[in-house]
């Protein structure tokens, strides 16, 4: 079927809400509520598609900017997604995402980024996994070992200083490490804005280093299963511009009183705990997940602004379906990447080059597993040396 995408008007949008809201079986906001969340559907960034019955699809973004190896990339982070339960499965969403695609790349963003509410929904939109998160949940009774890093100094934030102190510093170090994009205001309203107009407990604190402030923490407490002294605090927010603000903010945390544990969300899967704990058991990966899922709208672009690793350049047919502009061989090494006339030695998809683009997997892996094609074996080797980034990417902003 044919359905026509269209931008919603301004009184639209709180329909377009109370549909995302039921297509993941959430109540719909209260009038308080949504004069507060509305402010965060920007100026025409949100589609829909109706028919006789009404608004039955929706997709909104925002704006943002996405650190990849050697740049930070014009994005568009997606978000409240949703089909009525009746309309699925008749190619509403289809043409709500090509519709999102052509209006990203209008405005200039060159890449689009979701976390996805079910896996095997955005594959096929060429949406691939980017980077990857684990939960962790660390025992306080050893601490830190002796010999970790020192860390710099940490206060703790009241409650009215907690959303711009902790913005302010985010603002600073996000786009440091690969992986990781802005936050528009709106997420910081919508998050930790939202517990401390809730007067909820909220413990947050600033890592102060000699450049100045390059780290924060925010933590909630949990449950308890032996009384005071056993309470967990979960950390859902923390960000550290390096391994001497990460020991700092840990350290801030695993030494507070009466707390038995600290539960670590969302955190970086090659960050060190194990080596800066007395005793690395103390440390329990509790799971992990997908994090990023990335959307090349401009592949490229996306290939010419990033920067490569060194040795012989490899060639890489990419296919995509959606937006066949993309197609073509594209020579990436020595620096730079380019289309070219040749034959390809490798082949994949727009969601498998994704899956590499940052550096969460390797060209080796995705080839072994069958999501990229192969034409000469000798340059498998060689897309894993362009594709290879020092650190493991990671972006920590959910929405």
């Amino acid at each position: 079927m044919t359905h026509h995408v269209r931008v919603l008007d301004p009184d639209e949008l709180r329909a377009a809400h109370t549909l995302f809201a039921a297509a993941l079986h959430l109540d719909p906001l209260d009038d308080e509520s949504w004069e507060r969340r509305r402010h965060s559907y920007l100026p025409g960034r949100t589609l829909g598609v109706s028919d006789s019955s009404g608004l039955i699809g929706t997709t909104m973004s925002f704006p943002a900017r996405t650190a990849v190896p050697g740049a930070a990339l014009p994005t568009a982070a997606v978000s409240r997604v949703g089909v009525r339960a009746d309309r699925t499965r008749r190619g509403v969403l289809s043409e709500l995402m090509r519709a999102q695609f052509d209006d990203a790349a209008v405005r200039g963003e060159v890449i689009a980024t979701l976390r996805a509410s079910e896996a095997r929904i955005y594959g096929r939109f060429g949406y691939g996994v980017a980077t990857r998160a684990r939960e962790v949940t660390v025992g306080t009774r050893g601490g830190l070992r002796d010999g970790a890093p020192p860390g710099g100094t940490v206060r703790m934030l009241p409650a009215g200083d907690i959303v711009a102190a902790t913005a302010a510093v985010h603002a600073r170090i996000a786009l440091d490490r690969v992986g990781g994009m802005t936050r528009h205001e709106q997420l910081w309203d919508q998050g930790i804005g939202n517990r401390v107009r809730r007067h909820e407990h909220v413990v947050a604190a600033v890592h102060t280093g000699p450049g100045g402030d390059d780290g924060y923490a925010v933590a909630v407490p949990g449950g308890s299963d032996g009384g005071f002294a056993d309470r967990a605090l979960r950390v859902t927010d923390l960000h550290a511009a390096g391994v001497d603000a990460t020991a700092g903010l840990w350290r801030f945390l695993l030494g507070l009183d009466l707390i038995g544990r600290v539960e670590g969300w969302m955190r970086p899967v090659d960050e060190p705990l194990e080596l800066l704990l007395a005793d690395p058991r103390d440390c329990r990966v509790t799971g992990e997940t997908d994090e990023t899922w990335l959307r090349i709208l401009d592949v490229p672009a996306a290939l010419a602004a990033r920067s490569w690793g060194p040795g012989r350049p490899v060639r890489i047919a990419v296919r995509d379906p959606l937006r066949p502009r993309n197609e073509g061989v594209y020579r990436i090494g020595e620096g730079r990447a380019e289309p070219v006339d040749a034959a390809p030695e490798l082949q994949c998809d727009v969601a498998a080059l994704a899956m590499a683009y940052l550096g969460d997997r390797a060209p080796s892996q995705l080839a072994a597993t069958g999501w990229w094609h192969v034409h000469d074996p000798a340059a498998v080797a060689r897309a894993d040396a362009v594709f290879a980034t020092a650190t493991r990417p990671w972006c920590g902003t959910f929405f």
